[in-house]
This record gives structure tokens, sequence and C-alpha cells, in this order.
């Protein structure tokens, strides 16, 4: 009879994570045995990945949630058919995905570290971001990639045995060094370094499609710039006949397709001196994932195109200098009556002081949610935003 004690069941799932990723992941990918653990020790999960556990603390969280009442460009005055933040999340997910598991990269840790990139908007877009780093000037200033931090470490508050989401230490340093981008603190994972490329590829590309769709640009004129026309000269070899709103789709999955193969292109060139060692932190450090420099050019002038045509277009500047006013007014008025504010934030007032604590509250709000916080406060302007009243508890 076999009297050796039975494994421990966390132990097994543990072994057989690991084992599975020894098998899928090349060496130079993150593996979760070599995860540095999360700030507050917890047991390992019986089946999932450690950034598995991420990922879906993250898609639980309400400020998840919340990206989908949150700007990507364009709000809803302009019309329904634009991306918000979720589905811009969603986007540079799937694209990372695809990079990630052609690389043989971390697809848990990729997926984990896509969705929790934008976390940290504020409502409309860079537009509140603006005012709300104007307003805490000479006291931290405001960056939404530091913001996610503190709402990954503190606001969020889904768990009786520590703040925040108690996230590993791999995404909270990946976050931090999107934050710090000009002098990280930590050489960027490859992983991180696949969710950035993918983010720039979804934004420059759908913003494009966004603005289209909306008739802030013509695809006539967008024909005339080399990415978008060496895109459409690809699609018109493979067909003919198509209207102009089968063009313009197929151009923008076009012009994903190109820049995603490209990326897996040079990053396969990059990483091929390291395929066959297992130091895995010696690539991390010294590889950059990044186009090749024929496309990196072509998408700067796309993207010096959407600055000047699309983002400082003026039915965009006109939204967005009214939100602007509503949010600094808000900031504002809550400075003065800190007393205002919702319970959990007169705590953190007490801790981090009411500028911040202010700036934490209006972060988190939806663009909806704002403009009725600012009607029910100010309902002198209830005019410049019809529809948008209500109670505000």
């Amino acid at each position: 009879m076999n009297t050796q004690p039975a494994e421990r069941p966390d132990r097994l799932a543990c072994e057989t994570v690991h084992a599975r990723e020894s098998l899928i992941l090349a060496p130079y990918a993150m593996h979760s045995a070599r995860s540095a653990g999360r700030r507050y020790r917890e047991p390992e999960h019986p089946y999932r990945s450690p950034f598995a556990r991420d990922r879906d603390r993250i898609v639980h969280s309400a400020a998840f949630r919340r990206l989908s009442g949150k700007t990507q460009v364009f709000t809803g005055n302009l019309g329904d058919y634009h991306r918000t933040r979720l589905t811009h999340t969603m986007e540079v997910a799937s694209i990372a995905r695809t990079i990630g598991r052609t690389l043989r990269l971390n697809e848990d840790l990729i997926e984990a570290l896509a969705l929790a990139h934008d976390v940290g908007h504020p409502p409309f877009g860079h537009a509140g971001e603006d005012i709300l780093d104007g307003c805490l000037h000479g006291k931290g200033g405001f960056n939404h990639n530091r913001q996610a931090l503190r709402v990954f470490e503190l606001l969020e508050t889904r768990y009786a045995a520590f703040p925040g989401l108690n996230l590993s230490l791999e995404v909270l340093q990946s976050q931090a060094a999107r934050a710090h981008k000009e002098a990280p603190r930590h050489p960027p994972l490859l992983e991180a370094q696949v969710v950035d490329a993918a983010d720039s590829v979804a934004y420059t590309t759908h913003d494009a499609d966004d603005a289209l769709e909306l008739g802030l640009l013509e695809l006539e004129e967008m024909l005339q710039w080399p990415m978008w026309n060496e895109a459409a000269g690809r699609v018109r070899r493979r067909c003919s006949g198509l209207t102009r709103a089968q063009l313009r789709r197929a151009v923008v999955h076009q012009l994903i397709d190109w820049q995603v193969g490209d990326l897996v292109d040079t990053g396969r060139q990059r990483l091929a001196p390291y395929v066959e060692t297992a130091a895995g932190s010696q690539t991390q450090q010294n590889v950059r994932l990044a186009p090749s420099t024929d496309v990196a050019e072509q998408k700067a002038a796309l993207e010096n195109l959407l600055y000047q045509r699309v983002y400082r277009h003026p039915s965009v500047l006109a939204v967005r200098q009214r939100a602007q006013s509503a949010l600094r007014a808000m900031y504002q008025a809550l400075l003065a009556e800190p007393d205002r504010l919702p319970a959990k934030f007169r705590g953190r007032a007490a801790e981090d002081g009411s500028a911040r604590a202010v700036s934490d509250y209006l972060a988190g709000m939806t663009d909806r949610f704002a403009v009725r916080a600012f009607v029910h406060r100010f309902p002198e302007h209830a005019r410049d935003w019809p529809g948008e009243t209500g109670v505000i508890e």
C-alpha cells in the first residue's frame, strides 16, 4: 500500500501551470515561475496562473467597467459609432495577444497589461487629463498612467485582506514603466512592450476610422497619405468593385494586419539570438520591440495628420473646451468644500490631501456622470448640456 502523503492540490496546480508555460512559451517570455509575487502574500490559485488572476481582477474592477462611459477621442455629441475607452482597450488586448502568441510571450500577462493600460483615464479623454494636470500643478500633477497605479494599489476596495487589487509586481512595474517612459525604474518587459506597440497600432488606425465615419475626414484625403494609399492598393489587388464604405473598412483591416505583421517580423529578428538561451531576464533588458523604420516613419506621418485634422478639429475642440470648463469648475468647487466628497474620498483627503482626493474622485467619473454632476452642482449651465439632468448621489 502506498503510504506517501498526497501532493497538495495547489502545488500540483502550480506545477501544472509552470509545466504548460515551459512547453508553450519561449525562454525569453515572462514565465509565472519567475514572478516576484505580490505585495501581500496569497496562496497559489488551484488552476489559474498569477497573471490570469491579475487579468480577472482588472476585468471585475469598478474602474474597468467605467471605461465603457469614457471618451477615447470623440464624445456622444458627435455620434455613437466611435470607440470608447473600453472598446479601444479590447482592441488593444486583441492585437497584443496576437503579437504575443506569435512571439511565444506570456498571453495572460499581455492581456492583463492591455486591459489595465487605460484604467487611469479621467472623463473626456486627454482633455480631462490636461485639466486635472493643470489643477494639480505644483502638487504632483496628474498622469493617467500614474493614476492607474493609484487605482490598482489604493482606490479599488474589493478585498478585505488588503487595499487595491494586489496585482503581481510584474503588472505594477510594467504600469510604472508606462508612467515613467523617459526614465523607467525597471526595463520594460517584452510583454509590456507588445502592449505599447498594440496601443499605437489601435489608436492611429481606429481614430482615423472613427473620424471618417463621423465626417471629420474624407476617404479621398486619407488615400493621399502613403500608408493609407499603400493599404488601399493591397486591398484593390485582392478585391474589385468595392463601395466607399467597404473600401474604408477593408483598408482599416489591412492597416492593422500590415502593422502587426511588421511588428512580428522585426520582433522575430531581434529575438532570434535568444531563442536557444534560458537567460530570459537578459532578453527582457536588451531587446526593444518596435516597428521597422519604414513603418515607423509612415505611422509618424499619419499621427501628425490626426493631430492636425482630427484632434484639433473645431467640432472636437468645442466639446473639449466645454468639458474642460465643467471639470475645472467642479474641481475648484469640491476643493473649496471637500466635505461634499463621498466618504471614501474624504478618507483619502486625510491621507493624501484634498487636492489629490478631489482629483481621484473626478478621475473615476464617466463622461455622462461628470456632466450630470456638473449640471447638478451648477444648474445655471444646464442649457449647455441638454438632456443631462438628474439626481447625483
